[in-house]
């Protein structure tokens, strides 16, 4: 299991990027499987980034651990208490009718992932994605 903590802050998601990178470049994923990947994971650190602590700073832990084939993500932030698997599903007609940028990044982590899992412990948000090449 790899791990890193970064500050909730749009610039320093690269790191995550960088770690998802080097963890899954054994299972030599096509460009489109890793960029499924890396666009799961960058929209649940995004919105830990823009909601999970109003006026007030906060960190994203990150932790990645391969078994086989299947990867699997854990995203840990001690932000406001939200579960992303209870959020209802956009209405996808509505939204591109209307021209509305956002509120899409929940329904994308729940469609690109094999397995998406949330509690609340001690506190925190605990997020976990998973999905199986």
């Amino acid at each position: 299991m790899k791990k890193i903590i970064i500050p909730a802050e749009l610039s320093e998601v690269d790191k995550i990027r960088n770690l998802l990178r080097e963890e899954v470049q054994d299972f030599c994923l096509s460009e489109e499987d890793f960029f499924k990947l890396e666009l799961a994971v960058v929209e649940a650190c995004v919105n830990i980034i823009c909601y999970a602590y109003p006026g007030v700073r906060g960190e994203i832990d990150f932790e990645i651990q391969k078994n086989g084939r299947r990867v699997s993500m854990t995203i840990i932030d001690s932000g406001i208490a939200f579960n992303p698997c209870v959020a209802p599903k956009p209405d996808l007609e509505r939204i591109v009718e209307a021209g509305q940028r956002g509120g899409l990044g929940i329904f994308l982590v729940r469609e690109l992932m094999d397995d998406v899992d949330y509690r609340r412990e001690a506190e925190r948000n605990i997020l976990t994605l998973a999905k199986r090449f």
